[in-house]
């Protein structure tokens, strides 16, 4: 008796689910279709604007240099940045040297176009966080 309600409350379950909101058919991994909201579903994290900021302004390429930066970053969180920012078509990656393991990485015109947001938030950040009055905005190195 029992495995037959359990078998009907799927049945109901299953077919009273709730509709699908317009903005999870066009991209189920967006949290809604706001602007601000999609940015930070890219960017929003702790760690990637500041591989951007190595990248773009500190011309940093390699996994290296980025466990080099003052906020040590964990090997298995660069990581996962870095898959998700190529996911997401901010970096491309390309091998070097021997070993296949060995990875430079680029900014996109994507990843590029994010440059004038950092130092926006750099600016901010000098100008309403204390303890970065130090702080140069930096500008993008020559190459």
């Amino acid at each position: 008796m029992q495995v037959k309600r359990i078998m009907i409350f799927r049945r109901i379950k299953v077919k009273h689910q709730p509709e699908m909101s317009e903005s999870k058919k066009i991209n189920p991994k967006k949290r809604s279709t706001c602007p601000i909201s999609c940015t930070l579903d890219v960017i929003g994290d702790k760690w990637t604007a500041l591989i951007v900021r190595d990248m773009y302004f500190f011309g940093k390429s390699r996994f290296e240099e980025f466990l080099a930066s003052p906020e040590k970053i964990s090997t298995n969180i660069l990581t996962a940045r870095l898959k998700k920012m190529e996911e997401n078509g901010l970096i491309e990656k390309n091998q070097y040297g021997a070993h296949r393991r060995r990875m430079d990485y680029q900014l996109t015109e994507k990843g590029k176009s994010l440059a004038g947001l950092i130092k926006q938030i750099a600016v901010w950040g000098k100008k309403n966080s204390s303890g970065t009055a130090g702080l140069v905005v930096p500008s993008p190195p020559e190459k």
